[in-house]
């Protein structure tokens, strides 16, 4: 609505009485025939009809249209051909319902704005244009002012079928594929450069070709915004309405349109956006939904701003929940386009001198101060958006998702959005957002579209580790509504050379139990503790390779390790019960010397053993995938002899030249060794033969329990020792690979720690439990920033959860025949990890459960390619 408070200065009451909106009658060939004389076309433009009627003077200050029967038509207006001419008096008309035959109430019907889309030809004088749905009778009175322009006429618009026939609510789906859409598209071609990227998602519009736009009323092309820069935007209602169903909606909208063209003379429908009161957006003028359309909404504001009207009267009620959650989304896109905040204010220039609704003043050429999201009433002198309306436009302030979320810095440089950041396997960014933290839930670190690092809602900095080559970074916010933003991206070109490992005697570098490394005591409900790791490795660790322990918990919980300086991910690494001893390998990045270890609940002892490190500089050793293979079970003498190891006990396993491993040159291998049929609780240690034990140990377990653990030892006389503290045991042992001084051997590459499976919530699988028998696939290989070609073999933290019976899950390459090597034993009840070294052969991985139903979960923390 953008004329003045005309019928309101004069006490009318600007809401039609219609008794609902009649639907029409008969059918032809099975179909709904319009209650309106033009059909629309299946597809393309509906051209719609306009007829006059023309008012007869009764002389002082009166005219009248006498009631009578007219064409049939769902909008109507009066005009008169002075566009200066003011009608002092009361213009009311009133309708006769095409399906009832009833006539309604009177209606006032309120002066437009002169001028509001510029001095143009053929301007005319009007009202506002009402909607009163199908009707096909009229009577219109004008009295109580001075002499009355000439020319008055009473305008009838027919927006042609297809939003006429009132139906069921929810029967006809109201987002954009519910419309139909031409060959082609015969709106103008926008500009060749897209509008600005906005911070929020850009909503479903119903496209002006969808509505059925007849587009042979626009031959002038659009305008676009002087400054290329929407500062507000103005919200409006079209008034004085019929009740109207949701499936009229395209035909209310193509009527506006068509009133504005041809009676007001505009070059265009005026608003920009339109909205039902189911929440259905509409694409008003055209010129391109993203780009700065100039509209003719608001005098003496259009310049800068934008609108967005919503269909129906707001006097006496408010609008639909729906209906400002549409307005919520295209204020957030328009302004997140132009680094602009619902909540915020703008200073807008004025185009013209004038008064607004509460008296205030403007003076053209000056500029003045704005809410972002302001109501009509606020630039101009009138009522709309609505008594009722009104007042809700504070809290829809509230309703958008964080505002001028911006990255501030990368790797500690000026962000520019679009540019490119040199950079290293670290990435730190910085950010910012006009939204309090209480108002928001997270903040997400996006590489590649991929999340990488998961804030709460006070953090404005995170780091994760990134692969070499070019990468898109932004940082998403979800606020506290649900509601999300997207940072503008940037580029990071990452230089990270792949790491080779270097093998290292097993040794304790951490124990909270004595104070080792840590501070001592054990680690409480979200607690973390950090381990320095690189001075220990004598080298300049990429990752370091640590068999952990959790001990003594009080409470169910899972520890998850990460890389010190970094935001922790969801991927965990231990997930144990009160009273287990849960070991598991680890592979994880160093980002800056250093290692930390959060504990979810309760109390626990944390243990760790170094036996290896990645590195990108000097010597190392390169992987080559082998197996899965068994190569030691004590309970049948494969590889060593026959029979359980004892207390104290040492088998020892040659492994170099042994069933296709290389003789020499051999520098470590990956194991995973399983541990069976225990007596009493005790642990097992592995060493490189030829060496002294050290105190580390690899599993730990007591009577009953099966345990596997991954293994990474050193290869010192071509043979490996195997140490039970007491009891007796049988040990299993099946290799999936070896290090070596083979020039073509796979180098390392830190990823993660990154959930990439979960039968759980059916996240990179189908949803549910492996059940008996059962095989899943992952694909890894172009998975979620891996790389899609080169990949030799993956590095995942496997996790079996809900397991229903004792069973045996086994990981293997996809496109091969599975061997009898298991990586994890479970039990009913229990949920055990293991760290699993697998080789890609077709980019997937398989994972094979072999009795009971069991539910699986894999993180990936690395790579070899």
């Amino acid at each position: 609505m953008r004329g003045t408070a005309l019928a309101a200065a004069l006490g009318v009451v600007t809401v039609l009485g219609i008794q609902g909106v009649a639907s029409g009658t008969g059918a032809s060939d099975g179909g709904e025939v319009s209650p309106y004389s033009t059909r629309a076309r299946e597809k393309g433009p509906v051209e719609g009809e306009l007829h006059r009627l023309a008012l007869k003077p009764k002389g002082r200050g009166e005219a009248v249209l006498s009631q009578q029967g007219t064409e049939p038509f769902g909008l109507l207006g009066v005009s008169w051909n002075d566009p200066e001419a003011e009608v002092k008096g009361k213009i009311e008309a009133r309708t006769r319902d095409a399906d009832t035959g009833k006539w309604s109430k009177w209606v006032a019907l309120e002066q437009a704005e002169s001028g509001l889309d510029g001095k143009r030809p053929g301007l005319r004088g009007a009202t506002e244009p009402v909607w009163v749905g199908p009707s096909d009778g009229a009577e219109v009175r004008v009295a109580g002012g001075a002499e009355l322009p000439a020319g008055m006429e009473l305008n009838l618009v027919d927006p042609g079928a297809g939003g006429a026939k009132a139906k069921k609510k929810g029967s006809l789906g109201l987002g954009p594929a519910a419309f139909a859409l031409p060959a082609e598209d015969p709106t103008p071609t926008p500009p060749t450069t897209p509008g600005p990227e906005s911070t929020a998602p850009r909503p479903d519009v119903v496209s002006r070709v969808q509505w059925g736009a007849d587009e042979s009323l626009n031959n002038e092309g659009p305008i676009y915004l002087a400054g290329a820069k929407i500062k507000a935007v103005f919200v409006h209602h079209t008034a004085a309405s019929a009740p109207y169903e949701c499936s009229e909606s395209a035909a209310i909208v193509r009527s506006i349109h068509k009133y504005h063209v041809e009676i007001e003379k505009w070059r265009d429908l005026g608003y920009n956006f339109l909205v039902d009161k189911c929440g259905t957006i509409f694409e008003g003028r055209q010129g391109g939904v993203d780009q700065p359309v100039q509209g003719a909404h608001t005098f003496g504001w259009n310049s800068e701003s934008t609108s967005v009207s919503i269909l129906g009267d707001y006097t006496n009620a408010g609008a639909s929940p729906a209906a400002l959650e549409a307005v919520s989304k295209v204020a957030a896109y328009k302004l997140g386009q132009y680094d602009g905040d619902m909540k915020g204010t703008a200073t807008l220039t004025a185009g013209a001198t004038q008064t607004n609704f509460f008296g205030k003043s403007y003076t053209a050429g000056q500029q003045y101060e704005f809410k972002s999201l302001s109501g009509h009433r606020d630039g101009f002198n009138t009522q709309c958006p609505g008594n009722s309306l009104y007042p809700q436009l504070e809290a829809l302030r509230q309703t958008g998702p964080a505002a001028q979320l911006k990255l501030t810095s990368v790797n500690g440089a000026p962000a520019v959005p679009g540019a490119t950041y040199p950079g290293g396997a670290a990435l730190t960014v910085d950010w910012t957002t006009s939204t309090a933290s209480g108002a928001l839930n997270k903040f997400e670190l996006l590489v590649d579209g991929e999340a990488t690092a998961v804030t709460d809602a006070a953090a404005r900095k995170a780091t994760a580790v990134v692969t070499h080559g070019k990468h898109e970074v932004r940082v998403r916010a979800t606020a506290a509504n649900g509601k999300v933003s997207t940072s503008l991206a940037v580029t990071v070109d990452a230089d990270v050379k792949g790491a080779k490992f270097v093998p290292l005697a097993p040794k304790r570098l951490m124990d909270t139990r004595t104070g080792l490394g840590v501070r001592s005591g054990p680690v409480g409900t979200a607690g973390v503790v950090t381990l320095p790791v690189a001075a220990a490795t004598g080298g300049t660790p990429t990752a370091v390779v640590l068999n952990v322990t959790a001990t003594n918990p009080t409470q169910p919980s899972f520890v998850s390790v990460y890389p010190s300086g970094t935001t922790r991910s969801s991927a965990s690494n231990l997930n144990f019960t009160p009273g287990q001893t849960i070991p598991n390998l680890v592979v994880v990045p160093v980002v800056n010397g250093s290692v930390s270890f959060y504990n979810n609940q309760g109390n626990v002892d944390l243990i760790a053993d170094v036996t290896g490190y990645f590195t990108s500089e000097g010597e190392g050793a390169t992987q080559t995938n082998f197996g899965p293979k068994r190569l030691m079970d004590t309970r049948t003498g494969l590889g060593v002899p026959a029979g359980p190891v004892g207390t104290a006990g040492v088998v020892t396993l040659p492994v170099a030249g042994v069933d296709g491993i290389p003789a020499t040159g051999v520098k470590a291998v990956v194991l995973n060794v399983t541990a069976t049929n225990p007596t009493q609780p005790s642990f097992v240690s592995v060493f490189p033969s030829g060496t002294t034990r050290s105190s580390a140990s690899n599993l730990n377990f007591t009577p009953g329990q099966t345990i596997p653990n991954l293994v990474v030892v050193p290869v010192v006389d071509g043979k490996v020792s195997f140490y039970n503290n007491q009891g007796n045991v049988d040990l299993i042992a099946d290799i999936t690979g070896y290090f070596s001084d083979a020039a073509d051997g796979a180098v390392h590459a830190n990823f993660g720690p990154k959930r990439l499976m979960d039968t759980r919530t059916g996240l990179g699988v189908r949803q549910g439990p492996v059940t008996k028998g059962g095989v899943v696939t992952l694909p890894v290989a172009g998975v979620g920033g891996i790389p899609a070609t080169g990949i030799k073999a993956v590095v995942l933290n496997v996790t079996a959860t809900n397991p229903t019976e004792a069973s045996y899950v086994s990981v293997f390459p996809s496109g091969t025949t599975r061997s009898s090597a298991s990586n994890l034993n479970v039990t009913a009840g229990l949920t055990i990890p293991n760290l699993v070294v697998v080789p890609v052969v077709d980019g997937k991985v398989s994972f094979y459960n072999n009795s009971g139903s069991v539910d699986l979960i894999a993180d990936i923390t690395g790579y070899f390619s």
